[in-house]
């Protein structure tokens, strides 16, 4: 199993070119940053869309751009591999997105892993002109049309919220066909369909959601379509930082990655984190 790490990369942080040395000196198999690309102050949702969770944490409004970020991680790394933890899918325009991620995979040598996931803050998708009841079909139709931007010379998409009209567009991933499409979040009858259509993993948060009943959903919507749901890589996001025997327990598990929290902070604070995750290395 492997370990990597995930972080809100902020002005206030680590930078992610400095991290990123760090965690490839200790061995660490990944590096995810989270995106927001801004947060309403009417603050309408609670976090995470959660009323227990309390006040939102200031990193939220403080992130880097997602791409940009690890596109600087990469630069300074060689073998790291670098992941969206997750992307906005609905958020962004997929013909944009499609370019940004086939760049980064090229650029860094195809270490990018592409998590993905349908957000939860009301407000911030308004802002964005997306409505928040149709994020998961919006979602759907733009990793479809970007799959077809990866994989064709001539692209060409017609969905009910998307129309692409056959174009060219490179580079292409230097991965093949692409990065894989991982989600994010608790999986339901509607989530587990989109990861049996169109995703290649999938990565709930550790202790927040529920990992045997959203495999049980995963095995059903895979039955369905005649997938087999062996195909679906399987990895865990902790929350908060886990004690070491809930690591040691996803050993010999169907889990292939375990990815584990630093503070939004600076090298004092994260160093020591990030050696005490080396010994589970």
């Amino acid at each position: 199993m492997d370990i990597g790490v995930i972080i809100f990369p902020t002005d206030q942080a680590i930078q992610p070119m400095d991290l990123a040395r760090e965690c490839e000196a200790r061995g660490f198999e990944s590096l995810w940053f989270p995106e927001h690309s801004h947060i309403p102050t009417s603050r309408e949702t609670p976090w995470g869309g959660y009323e227990h969770l309390g006040p939102l944490p200031e990193e939220y409004w403080r992130t880097h751009d997602q791409f940009v970020a690890l596109t600087a991680a990469a630069a300074v790394t060689s073998k790291l591999r670098v992941g969206t933890g997750i992307t906005l899918v609905a958020q962004r325009d997929p013909i944009w997105l499609a370019k940004e991620v086939a760049s980064l995979d090229v650029i860094s040598n195809g270490r990018l892993e592409f998590g993905i996931g349908y957000g939860w803050n009301v407000e911030e998708m308004r802002n964005h002109r997306l409505d928040f009841k149709q994020r998961r079909e919006i979602l759907r139709e733009h990793i479809l049309l970007m799959k077809e931007l990866w994989t064709r010379d001539e692209a060409e998409f017609h969905g009910k919220h998307v129309h692409f009209e056959k174009s060219w567009a490179w580079p292409k991933p230097l991965q093949k066909p692409h990065p894989k499409v991982i989600m994010g979040g608790a999986l339901g009858p509607k989530t587990a369909a989109h990861v049996a259509e169109f995703c290649d993993g999938w990565m709930p948060l550790g202790g927040l959601y529920d990992f045997e009943g959203g495999l049980k959903q995963l095995h059903a919507a895979c039955a369905k379509i005649g997938r087999n749901p062996d195909e679906i890589e399987l990895g865990m996001f902790f929350a908060g930082p886990p004690e070491a025997d809930a690591v040691q327990k996803l050993r010999g598990t169907q889990v292939k990655r375990a990815i584990l929290p630093l503070p939004p902070a600076g090298r004092d604070t994260v160093l020591p984190v990030l050696d005490a995750y080396a010994k589970l290395i």
